[in-house]
């Protein structure tokens, strides 16, 4: 993504507009709740391969989904072909398993680095936390929802609360993968638990979230991503170094 304004970005499952370094990713697939399939994985990879600044250019970025839902995880009306002699739809490491199916939706799987808002309305569940899992801040619509129902479906919840055990206590990711259905966090639990930072109405949730991404994209970069990639131990501009005097050195690479 380069600088000053942009046109939208063309992809199938996605809407990605840029606005002076501030990108807005759009999950678009409304007609299934915004549920990903391989094609919204391989999109997912464009807007970084896309960029050839973002380590030297970060910015705010916000992910949110189209109408009803953030996301609602896989799509399970996309077959899986994991165990038969053709490719793998998701991609395979051997014939009796299939890797994970989510591994290239998150912004850091992709290896963008730059500060990343979750704005999430209606319904967020299963394989939507590969996305939020790799956010930074979160707003939340007063309709929204999260909830994994693996265990509801006779399948165990394991990437997902991987993703989220760094976001939210132990406690609630452990009551919400063994709930299943039977139960869903409010944004207001959310927001009580620490997980999300503001509650709007849904009809404010786009605005508050581009207000934010401009907030942090306002600042000077350096320290933008230097912030981000030292607390998050990421690829960024800076490294860090502990001296036996237990100070930290911060030495800036790639001028």
């Amino acid at each position: 993504m380069s600088e000053g304004n942009q046109a939208p970005y063309a992809f199938d499952t996605l809407l990605v507009t840029v606005d002076d370094h501030v990108a807005t990713v759009v999950l678009n697939r409304p007609e299934a709740h915004n549920a990903f399939t391989a094609g919204m994985q391989r999109d997912c990879q464009g807007p970084v391969e896309d960029d050839p600044g973002r380590r030297r250019r970060p910015s705010g970025s916000s992910y949110r989904g189209r109408d009803q839902a953030f996301c609602t995880g896989i799509d399970r009306n996309e077959p899986f072909t994991a165990l038969d002699d053709t490719p793998a739809l998701y991609g395979t490491s051997n014939n009796f398993m299939y890797d994970d199916p989510g591994d290239w939706l998150g912004p850091k799987s992709n290896d963008l680095w730059k500060p990343v808002i979750g704005a999430v309305n209606g319904m967020a569940c299963g394989g939507a936390f590969y996305f939020l899992g790799e956010c930074d801040v979160f707003v939340a619509a007063e309709h929204a929802t999260f909830f994994d129902p693996h265990v509801t479906y006779g399948m165990p919840a394991v990437y997902e609360p991987m993703k989220m055990l760094g976001l939210m206590p132990f406690g609630e990711v452990m009551r919400m993968s063994l709930t299943g259905n039977g139960e869903r966090i409010s944004a207001a639990s959310a927001r009580e638990m620490g997980l999300v930072s503001e509650v709007v109405p849904s009809n404010q949730l786009a605005e508050a979230a581009d207000r934010l991404a401009r907030t942090i994209a306002a600042n000077p970069p350096w320290a933008v991503q230097g912030t981000l990639s030292l607390n998050l131990g990421g690829p960024g501009p800076w490294t860090a170094r502990e001296p036996d005097h237990g100070s930290v050195d911060l030495e800036r690479r790639d001028r």
